[in-house]
């Protein structure tokens, strides 16, 4: 009973010097709660099957990565413990002295653990439903649920989840915190506070050469993961300039740990002025033993970074590509001419009934299965592509060809051109409400929208190559690709149609035939039905003798790219909060840690006459450079890494980039700068002088 109130006492006691601890543990177990309990919540939303499923498939994603999660939270809570003993060590110390058994203090400390674990399951688990309530209305206006049945919910398998996991985290604090014990030794434990690291300068010259290296690899690896993009082909192509920037991370942090205390004091003025000489030193001191650490909080934070910017633009630019690249209800697509590339469709799997029957049109394979068009579409239009093997992209690429072979050798330059007419593309344009485009008799246009491929057929239009197309030579209208497409989807994947004039085409190299229109009713159940239908076609015993047309509708791709954003956008978040939370409140329990070794320090300002204005000063110095350190080449890493994901990302589109760097500053400013004030406050609590 008496070590359960001493217990009790110390944590009154240390609540409030170690407040970065209790927040860490409420905002790991509520964040934990609020992810985990994401499917309870969507259980009283009114979402269609489809949907469900998206949302099913997300939650066991979301499982597999709370596994991962909790393992970073479980060395984050036995680091903070580690910090947490070595700032009793006088404490239990002293017990020794009087006394007290190590069996005892392992006891006081299990009494400790067991009720700051209950305390903050309590108070996380709290914190969590109510976040989740939010996050409930945050699913709902994603998957653009109805809220009529929206009703609180409590998630009893979340919180079963969380206080399992937790617990087991707990009991290993309990089990590191027994160990520690028993092999602390009296001298160490009374002595801990006062033993410090010495100030060891390393060779400048040395630190100066090791920094230009190290900036060298650095560089390097920026540039194969930027203007090299193209090149890097295989995993092995990848990771090597991933360990090229961890090693040059460590190499920077290592040699700056050498040089920054010889420029500074190098700097008289500024060296002398005020605090500062304490202040760096007080930097100098440790930063030769944090090397490592701050390397791998540097590279948590770049992490941080360039995931929640890349999560966040993937959601806002697929759900603004919806609009854009939707524009109606349906588009359907059939082959046709098929015997005229037997072999190639014999590979697809396409037998030689449906290879035999594939003259007919969209519009009229549909009929023959007895559905008729007119009846559901209250507008549509019918479209051809042609495509012949005399035009692939080794003839469009002209003389570039060999240039651009070399630069990008994985493209499939043998693959047949997609033509169309310039009246049916107009058709089209008109229909979607895009620019419509004009044509001379000796003229073509590309228009295309995937980045990658534009940058490529701009090198051949730039030189104004020419092409040869059934008897008709012609030259590119425009130096570069125009804006376009023709095939709905959620993402800009078209890499390339060839507009010529309609005089040019040869009717026999017709390719494919395009069914694109609008429903008669904008009610979604109704268009559900009519979906179904045709889904319901393929099972028609005349599917195994004509091809039924392939397509996709507007509200296929809705739900799919809801679904896709809202999984990216979740997992992204929940990542990266955990590793922004884990990467502050780690700087944050170490400096905590040195605030309490460096009090007697503090306590000496005091006793030659310094004011507190200028030690409060000094101690908000020294915490702000271990804070800023390695946020500022995060940073940077983030710039390269950001123009990395750019390249990636394209196909999906990049506009909404800017505001998803600035949704990220806020995040990072908000955790981030928070964890620094509280840092910087309980430190302030720590260093006061006390009577």
């Amino acid at each position: 009973m008496m070590l359960c109130k001493l217990s009790i006492k110390n944590i009154k006691k240390s609540f409030k010097d170690y407040a970065i601890y209790f927040f860490t543990l409420i905002l790991g177990i509520s964040i934990f709660y609020v992810f985990n309990a994401l499917d309870s919540q969507t259980v009283m939303i009114n979402v269609s099957s489809s949907t469900q499923d998206i949302i099913e498939l997300m939650m066991t994603i979301l499982s597999s990565v709370s596994v991962f999660v909790s393992f970073i939270l479980g060395f984050l809570i036995i680091y903070a413990s580690r910090f947490l003993m070595k700032r009793r060590s006088k404490e239990f110390g002293i017990y020794l002295t009087l006394g007290m058994s190590k069996r005892k203090i392992s006891l006081i400390l299990f009494f400790e653990t067991l009720f700051i674990g209950i305390l903050s399951l309590g108070v996380g688990l709290l914190l969590g439903v109510l976040i989740s309530q939010v996050m409930s209305l945050v699913v709902a206006n994603m998957f653009e649920a109805n809220l009529t049945k929206f009703a609180f919910v409590f998630s009893t398998s979340a919180c079963i989840k969380t206080i399992i996991y937790f617990s087991i985290m707990y009991l290993l604090v309990m089990i590191f915190n027994t160990y520690s014990v028993s092999k602390c030794k009296l001298i160490d434990l009374l002595n801990g506070a006062k033993t410090s690291e010495k100030v060891k300068l390393k060779n400048p010259y040395l630190c100066i050469f090791i920094f230009i290296i190290s900036s060298i690899i650095l560089g390097k690896a920026y540039h194969m993961v930027t203007a090299e993009f193209l090149t890097l082909q295989e995993v092995i192509d990848i990771i090597k300039p991933i360990i090229m920037g961890v090693v040059a991370t460590f190499l920077i942090f290592w040699s700056l740990s050498g040089l920054i205390l010889r420029i500074v004091q190098s700097l008289k003025k500024y060296y002398y002025k005020g605090l500062n000489s304490f202040t760096l030193r007080q930097f100098s001191s440790k930063i030769n033993t944090t090397v490592f650490g701050t390397t791998i909080i540097c590279l948590m934070l770049f992490v941080t970074i360039c995931l929640l910017s890349a999560c966040l633009t993937i959601k806002n630019s697929m759900n603004a590509n919806i609009k854009e690249l939707a524009p109606v209800d349906a588009m359907f697509e059939t082959n046709m001419n098929m015997e005229k590339y037997y072999d190639k469709y014999r590979a697809y799997g396409y037998n030689d009934s449906q290879i035999k029957n594939s003259h007919y049109t969209a519009k009229e394979m549909f009929e023959l299965f007895n559905f008729n068009i007119t009846s559901y579409f209250k507008e549509y239009i019918e479209v051809n592509t042609y495509a012949t093997e005399e035009l692939t992209m080794n003839n469009t690429l002209g003389s570039r060809l060999d240039n651009i072979r070399t630069n990008f050798p994985f493209l499939a330059y043998d693959t047949m051109e997609t033509i169309m007419k310039i009246s049916d593309y107009n058709k089209v344009a008109n229909f979607y409400g895009i620019n419509e485009y004009s044509l001379n008799d000796d003229e073509y246009i590309i228009i295309a929208d995937f980045k990658s491929m534009v940058n490529v057929r701009n090198i051949a239009l730039e030189n104004a190559e020419v092409i040869n197309l059934f008897g008709h030579t012609l030259k590119p209208k425009y130096n570069e690709c125009q804006a376009g497409f023709l095939e709905m989807s959620s993402n800009h994947i078209n890499s390339g149609i060839i507009l010529v004039p309609d005089n040019v085409i040869d009717k026999e190299y017709l390719y494919q035939n395009y069914l694109i229109g609008n429903y008669k009713t904008n009610d979604k159940n109704e268009i559900i039905k009519i979906e179904n239908n045709i889904n319901e076609l393929d099972k028609n015993s005349k599917a195994k003798e004509y091809l039924l047309p392939s397509g996709t509708t507007k509200l296929a791709i809705k739900e799919a790219t809801v679904g896709l954003s809202a999984m990216v956008t979740f997992i992204g978040l929940y990542l990266g909060v955990i590793f922004l939370i884990s990467s502050a409140a780690i700087l944050g329990l170490k400096e905590l840690s040195e605030s309490s070794d460096n009090k007697e320090r503090f306590r000496m300002l005091r006793k030659i006459g310094t004011d507190e204005k200028m030690i409060n000063k000094a101690l908000f110095r020294q915490i702000a450079i271990f804070f800023v350190l390695p946020l500022i080449l995060a940073l940077i890493h983030s710039i390269f890494g950001i123009i990395f994901a750019v390249k990636i990302l394209e196909v999906f589109g990049t506009d909404e980039l800017l505001p998803s760097i600035i949704t990220t500053a806020v995040i990072l400013v908000f955790i981030y700068g928070g964890y620094f004030l509280i840092t910087y406050y309980s430190s302030k609590n720590i260093i006061k002088e006390r009577y």
